[in-house]
């Protein structure tokens, strides 16, 4: 066993409330117990960035750090490694990419000293850098360190450090002050705190530095009375600091007198804009007054003044010891050095870490963040706090930045970073911080008194569906007044969160003014259940369940069919997007909604329970091309309308990818066609294998409107050489043959199939069930990025099917059949939307894999042969028909369209809302 290990206990604040001193007293009981206390140091420190983690223990020298330990978890530790030399790996920290991309400068000492003893700080070349300044650097040389290195305020501006410094220091006056800003007020927002808690003396050092450079004989740290801790370490750090002349007269014996004293503030936001903060110290109410005079030239009592936030006095020592090109070779052009964040929200890894300017928003997310938990999408970022802006996902690639993050229309701030998922409704999210604003407004001018005000007015009736389109316009017109028009910064920028989301997230706040929906299923107005709001076709889930409670299951039936008349199917093959959103997931899992719909709807089989079609139809016609799920369901709503609409199938068999696409282990062919027929005897008519050549032959048989579902019956093919080879086909073709034409009755050799989505997953199953010698999967992303549930996959690989993920097919090969598939290897690249990486091939890295057949299942497109005729009706760029996405409507009066041949490939339960 190697002897002289120290063991760091971190104290922050986030591991005290996991109760960590409990972690450090049982350790102090244990090493006693086994005699180790000669051989073994207990340290106390400040945070060591993995706060979901903690409680957290460092061991040295071995650098192993423990996590989530328990009381039950320091005997163990104590006895297998402390005595025996055995790690505990059960309690190890394994996520090396949270560690690998940071670059620690701020954050150096935090975790590693004990911040409550200056002997620590000093044994870490603590003041050495104001021993090198006060013996061999003039101001002007001190200042010229500081401007050359490139620092700048880190504390939301970005302005450029020495440039202010060298604006106090020029300016004549008997009397000068430094502050140090750390009134943090941003909610989520832990990086001044965890500094003051776990390295007080760096900024001590740093003020002292600053102080001799402009002049200052007196200086103030401006702390919010919420840190307790941190003031209580301060007060440790400035008291030590004196005891040796680091602080108070006559500094090291160089004729140079510095004194530092704390002020706490009260907690109001508005304390952080700089004048208000002096107006504070000044015992005044803290409101700001315009600018100029700038505090540098008139501040704290009227005179020349610096003030600096915590993490930018924090850079300075390093700066002074390593020098100016050592700091300015990190980072950005304009944005030099590190930059410390908080990371919370919807994260794996929440905590703090130090990044080096110009790391992407992808990279500090998901590498060292590790990405959205639980399986959700990610959203949005938001950062700089209640003045900062929310970012999309297009944006993950943007290296982080002052410019950057300013011309995205948010800002760097104090260093927050907020990831939202899914599940966050952005317009609640604007609302949540223009009234934290509008609380926290010191009401000295009308921009930001009265239109922040207004702002929130305008936001509450878009949540509670009352709001008109007109309302963003006017919600938009008051953001950018109110920018152009604040007095202080607080004001100027309070706007970001509104203008950022609308600019992002604009169909967001439509939803919830044209649709009266939430999409998120978070404002409580529009919506009765989560699980409702998250359903596609807006099935009340609460109240089928409920009636399934009581035994009613007639009942549930019914509600179920007003919003969706496909139980059968959507029992079985539905993607469940109402469990996703289950409260029930915060106790232990989800109720199984779909199960529960699949019981009701087998029940209805069982009872044989119709829909009448109407007792006095209307006579108007309308024609339905398609019996997909969105024709099927637009056929019968209508009929609920007293219509008798017919549909128009160019296939033998109604149900359309339902019934060729859908493996019969899926979806039972008995189960698809009780669904259908029970539309049909609700008045809905449907005429097979009847394609439709043109919409003209439909107008003129007197129908006065056409809805069109046609689908994406289309598979897509890759593009590359050999793809006309036989025994290469689409994933769309493939099932086709299988389910309707009976084409294949067994498949010999070996099976490629191509593609990650649920189709190429039902291809690869069919394969192996008609005998295939081996299916292999080929993704060109990671497998976890694959768009199939999680539970298609894992049946797939548990019948034996195999995944070869992050490879791209890039030629099949053969001589007239197919023989052989040519692949070359990928690694992941840049971020896409959704916070997956791009992949990007590997040179030199190609192989030929074996290959009988290649099923191509990477997307499907539309046929739309028919519309030849009639070019009124518009399309996107990507080949589906536009429609208004309130009504349905098409460029062509009285024609309608919905479904995958609107949006591309989606679910049943979504095409069914389209019909609808």
């Amino acid at each position: 066993m190697s002897t002289g290990r120290k063991i760091l206990v971190c104290a922050g604040g986030a591991c005290i409330s996991s109760h960590s001193l409990k972690i450090e007293e049982e350790l102090k009981k244990q090493i006693k117990r086994y005699n180790l206390k000669d051989k073994v140091k207990i340290i106390k420190t400040g945070c060591m960035g993995p706060c979901q983690y903690g409680p957290l223990m460092l061991v040295y020298p071995e650098d192993i750090l423990y996590k989530e330990l328990t009381i039950r978890d320091i005997e163990e530790i104590v006895r297998e490694h402390f005595l025996k030399g055995r790690v505990v790996k059960r309690c190890l920290f394994k996520q090396i990419p949270f560690f690998q991309k940071q670059v620690k400068i701020v954050l150096k000492n935090c975790g590693n000293i004990d911040p409550e003893k200056i002997e620590d700080y000093i044994a870490h070349k603590g003041y050495e850098a104001l021993r090198r300044v006060l013996r061999e650097k003039s101001r002007e040389e001190v200042i010229n360190e500081i401007k050359d290195s490139g620092l700048r305020g880190r504390g939301g501006a970005g302005f450029p450090t020495g440039k202010k410094w060298e604006f106090v220091y020029r300016r004549e006056a008997k009397e000068k002050f430094i502050i140090c800003n750390a009134d943090e007020g941003d909610p989520g927002a832990f990086m001044d705190r965890a500094v003051l808690e776990g390295d007080p003396h760096t900024v001590i050092e740093g003020m002292v530095i600053a102080a001799y450079a402009v002049g200052a004989k007196k200086g103030y740290i401006y702390v919010r009375a919420e840190y307790p801790l941190a003031i209580k370490r301060l007060n440790i750090a400035l008291r030590e600091a004196r005891d040796n002349n680091f602080l108070g007269k006559n500094i090291l014996n160089k004729g140079f007198s510095f004194d530092i004293e704390l002020r706490m503030g009260a907690g109001a936001f508005v304390c952080g804009e700089e004048t208000a903060l002096i107006a504070s110290i000044e015992g005044k109410r803290g409101i700001p007054r315009p600018r100029p005079p700038f505090p540098a030239i008139s501040g704290l009592w009227g005179k020349p003044t610096l003030i600096n936030n915590v993490e930018t006095f924090a850079n300075i020592r390093h700066i002074i010891l390593n020098g100016a090109k050592w700091f300015s070779s990190i980072g950005t052009e304009k944005s030099k050095g590190t930059k410390v964040f908080a990371l919370s929200g919807k994260i794996r890894n929440t905590g703090l870490v130090e990044v080096p300017m110009g790391t992407t928003l992808g990279e500090l997310i998901f590498d060292i963040g590790g990405g959205i938990p639980g399986g959700k999408k990610f959203k949005a970022v938001q950062t700089g706090g209640p003045s900062g802006g929310c970012i999309s996902g297009e944006y993950l690639n943007t290296p982080i930045s002052y410019e950057s993050l300013e011309s995205l229309g948010a800002i760097m701030g104090s260093g927050g970073i907020i990831v939202l998922d899914e599940d966050t409704c952005l317009v609640n999210l604007a609302r949540f911080f223009i009234e934290f604003t509008s609380s926290e407004s010191c009401g000295k001018c009308v921009p930001c008194r009265v239109g922040l005000k207004q702002m929130l007015n305008l936001l509450d009736n878009i949540i509670q569906g009352k709001a008109t389109l007109g309302d963003l316009d006017l919600l938009d017109y008051l953001a950018r007044s109110i920018k152009k028009t604040a007095l202080c910064g607080l004001g100027q920028t309070a706007p970001n969160p509104v203008l950022t989301t609308l600019r992002y997230f604009r169909s967001e706040y439509e939803a919830h003014v044209r649709e009266r929906k939430c999409p998120a299923a978070v404002c409580a107005a529009l919506f009765l259940g989560p699980c409702e709001a998250s359903c596609p076709a807006g099935v009340d889930v609460p109240a089928y369940i409920t009636h399934i409670a009581n035994g009613d299951f007639e009942r549930a039936f019914y509600v179920h069919m007003q919003n969706n008349p496909l139980p059968g199917i959507c029992g079985r093959v539905c993607y469940a997007f109402c469990e996703s959103k289950c409260r029930r997931t915060q106790t232990d899992e989800p109720i199984a909604i779909r199960d529960l719909k699949r019981f009701m709807a087998d029940y209805a089989i069982e009872r044989e329970l119709t829909i009448s079609p109407p007792e006095n139809p209307k006579k108007e016609k309308i024609a339905i091309i398609g019996s997909g799920p969105a024709g099927l369901s637009c056929g019968y709503y209508l009929t609920r309308l007293g219509y008798l609409p017919e549909i128009y199938e160019a296939l033998p068999v109604p149900g359309g990818t339902m019934a060729t696409a859908i493996p019969e282990y899926r979806l039972p062919r008995e189960i698809l066609n009780y669904d259908i027929e029970r539309i049909k005897k609700a008045g809905v008519k449907i005429n097979l294998s009847s394609p439709v050549k043109n919409l003209q032959e439909l107008l003129k048989m007197g129908y006065e409107a056409i809805f069109i579902a046609t689908g994406t019956p289309r598979g897509q093919r890759l593009g590359i050489k050999g793809e006309e080879l036989e025994g290469v086909m689409t994933g769309v073709d493939f099932l086709k043959n299988i389910f309707l034409d009976k084409k294949f009755k067994k498949i010999r050799g070996e099976v490629v199939v191509i593609g990650g989505g649920n189709s190429a997953i039902d291809s690869a199953r069919s394969a192996l069930r008609l005998e295939a010698k081996r299916v292999t999967i080929v993704y060109r992303r990671a497998s976890t990025d694959m768009p199939a549930t999680k539970e298609e996959i894992e049946d797939a690989l548990r019948e034996g099917v195999r995944i070869l993920d992050m490879t791209l097919p890039i030629e099949i090969l053969g001589n007239r059949y197919v023989e052989e598939i040519k692949c070359i290897k990928m690694k992941p690249g840049e971020f896409d939307s959704l916070g997956r990486r791009q992949p990007l091939p590997i040179d030199n890295s190609d192989f030929l894999m074996k290959a009988n057949m290649v099923i191509v299942s990477i997307g499907q497109k539309p046929n739309l042969d028919f519309l030849l005729n009639n070019e009124r009706i518009k399309l996107t760029k990507w080949g589906f028909i536009e429609v208004d996405p309130l009504t349905m409507t098409t460029s062509y009066k009285g024609i309608f369209a919905g479904g995958d041949v609107v949006t591309g490939s989606a679910t049943i339960v979504e095409a069914v809302a389209a019909g609808r």
